[in-house]
């Protein structure tokens, strides 16, 4: 796929929607570092429901940390791994009062200090919560940038890399969230809906559905 095609794609994409947001709920970087943390191999809808719970209640490092394991718990059962994820969090809110004076750091090596936090999740903090170009790549992203060959690659960070390379620079801070948005809705696993797809001219991908 060459350059210019790559430049109409995300023009359409950003035509469509100009300022794309992402589907988890947040009021502030920490509760977004949270609401992350709990969407590893979970749903957006799914997390929102246990934080619309949660955040009224703890909202802040301090106020998760004095829950305890046990406390938070009761709030995120619901979601997937979550006696794991608890742990995690109970864990990073004491790594943020102790070291960070439990403000969210901007940057990498010290978002992935935190307990929980892998390359994902820093990626969506940076992005998201500070406006910084960078590129989560979840399975949706990882699939549509394989099948529209807009960054193909054989693994996530492969894909990463290229996408931080290849997607021009004036969308390169909302890119994320339209490929996303893109792969959910649009470019789905199984059928994607070729038919309705606003890049279906551009898109590479050989076995097009009707």
């Amino acid at each position: 796929m060459n350059a210019a095609k790559r430049h109409q794609i995300f023009s359409r994409l950003r035509e469509a929607n100009p300022k794309p947001v992402t589907e988890l709920e947040y009021n502030n970087p920490f509760e977004l570092l949270v609401a992350v943390t709990l969407s590893a191999q979970a749903t957006d809808v799914g997390v929102n429901k246990a934080t619309r719970k949660l955040f009224p209640v703890a909202n802040t490092p301090e106020a998760i940390y004095a829950l305890g394991v046990d406390g938070l718990k009761a709030y995120i059962k619901t979601i997937g791994l979550y006696n794991a994820k608890a742990e995690n969090i109970i864990k990073a809110c004491r790594m943020l009062i102790d070291l960070h004076d439990s403000v969210v750091p901007d940057n990498r090596e010290a978002l992935e200090a935190l307990p929980g936090v892998g390359r994902k999740t820093a990626n969506v903090v940076l992005n998201t919560a500070f406006g910084q170009p960078a590129m989560a790549v979840d399975t949706h992203i990882f699939r549509v940038s394989n099948r529209t060959k807009i960054a193909p690659g054989k693994n996530v960070l492969e894909v990463e890399k290229k996408l931080m390379r290849f997607v021009p620079r004036e969308f390169l801070i909302d890119a994320h969230h339209w490929l996303i948005l893109h792969g959910r809705y649009t470019c789905v696993a199984r059928k994607p809906r070729c038919g309705s797809c606003l890049i279906e001219d551009l898109c590479e991908f050989k076995d097009k559905a009707e």
